[in-house]
C-alpha cells in the first residue's frame, strides 16, 4: 500500500492533534543534524550501517529519518525501558559490546570492517548476529541473539514514532480530535489518507 506524501505533515495543522502531540511530531521533523554524544564517531557511523540495513532508507536521501541519533541520545542520557534479558549487560555496555561484536563478526567472515562490506556481506554478518552463530570472542559477554533483538526493536520503534515512517503507511492515530466515530469495517474518516492504487 502506498499513500500520497504530506499526509500527516497536512494533519499537524488541523485541530485534530493536540498541541502537546503537535509539538512531539514536528521537533521530529525538524530535527537538526545531530552530533554523537555518547558513541565515538567509528562506532557512530558503525551503528549507521548496521540500522541502514536492519531498515533501509536509501530512497529517502535527505530524508532519512536518523536511527542513530535515537539510539544515541536515549544511550546518553542513560534512559532505559525499566527491564533487560538477563543475558543481557545494561544497555550502554551492551551497545558498546554488540558493535564491538558486529565488527569482530565482519573480520572473522570476511576480513574487513563492516562499514567496507557489501550490502550482502553486511547482512550475512547480521544474519549471523541474529542466528546467535557469529564469531568473535565479545559475542561471550553479550548474546547476540538478544542484542540483535533489542537492537531492531529500538530501531524500529524509532523509525515508526517518526513523522514519515507514519505517512508511508498511512497512519494518522495520532489524529484522534475530537474522537474516531466511523470505527465499522472499510470506514475511513474524512482525515485518514486513501491509498494511492
Amino acid at each position: 500500500m502506498k499513500y500520497p506524501p504530506g499526509t500527516v505533515r497536512a494533519l499537524l495543522d488541523t485541530p485534530h492533534v493536540s498541541d502537546v502531540t503537535r509539538a512531539a511530531l514536528q521537533a521530529r521533523l525538524d530535527a537538526p543534524a545531530y552530533e554523537p554524544q555518547f558513541f565515538d564517531a567509528d562506532s557512530y557511523r558503525l551503528l549507521g550501517a548496521v540500522c541502514q540495513r536492519l531498515l533501509p532508507q536509501t530512497e529517502r536521501g535527505a530524508e532519512a529519518i536518523d536511527l542513530p541519533a535515537g539510539i544515541d541520545r536515549r544511550l546518553f542520557s542513560g534512559q532505559a525501558d525499566g527491564w533487560r534479558y538477563d543475558v543481557l549487560p545494561p544497555d550502554r555496555e551492551a551497545y558498546r559490546l554488540g558493535l564491538g561484536g558486529v565488527q569482530q563478526t565482519a573480520q572473522a567472515q570476511f576480513q574487513q570492517d563492516f562499514l567496507l562490506l557489501s550490502a550482502a556481506q553486511q547482512d550475512q554478518v547480521l544474519a549471523a548476529v541474529q542466528a546467535g552463530t557469529a564469531p568473535g570472542d565479545l559475542w561471550l559477554k553479550v548474546d547476540a541473539r538478544r542484542f540483535f533483538e533489542e537492537l531492531l526493536a529500538e530501531a524500529t520503534i524509532l523509525y515508526y514514532s517518526h513523522p514519515l515512517a507514519q505517512e508511508e503507511i498511512g497512519y494518522v492515530g495520532m489524529a484522534d480530535l475530537p474522537a474516531w466515530t466511523r470505527i465499522g469495517l472499510d470506514e475511513r474518516e474524512e482525515r485518514e489518507p486513501q491509498e494511492v492504487k
